[in-house]
């Protein structure tokens, strides 16, 4: 399954008893429609729990702001809170993810990087083509 959204906040790394390390993350889903019989368009947000298993070095690329694209799976987390409602939370399992814009930094344009192929040889070619 894929979905893109917005990181509500930089990435954190958290260490588990068996010592592995997992990025922990939230993201923002904008979606709208227009309700039957009416003219106007209603906007809703849809917040999303990820986490992220294979490389804790990823937390660096994941700051608030940042338009990203997950591969992976979504769960569903629920239970009764301390008053007895259920309580849940959509939580996505990230196997893989690309960062489509970073956020801008101090009031300008966005801060961009153009994509590099390594060649095999030890030299990077710069995209586009």
């Amino acid at each position: 399954m894929e979905i893109i959204g917005r990181l509500t906040a930089d990435a954190s790394v958290a260490t588990t008893k068996s010592e592995q390390q997992v990025v922990n993350f939230s993201i923002a889903i904008n979606d709208s429609f227009k309700p039957k019989g009416s003219d106007d368009f209603k906007e809703i947000t849809t917040y999303v729990n990820c986490a992220y298993w294979l490389n804790a070095k990823a937390a660096s690329r994941l700051k608030k702001g940042a338009l990203v694209q997950l591969y992976g799976r979504i769960g569903m987390n629920v239970y009764n809170n301390s008053e007895g409602n259920a309580v849940g939370s959509l939580n996505y399992h990230v196997n893989d993810f690309k960062v489509l814009a970073f956020p801008k930094s101090n009031g300008t344009a966005p801060a961009t990087t153009a994509p590099t192929v390594s060649q095999g040889n030890g030299e990077t070619d710069d995209l586009p083509f």
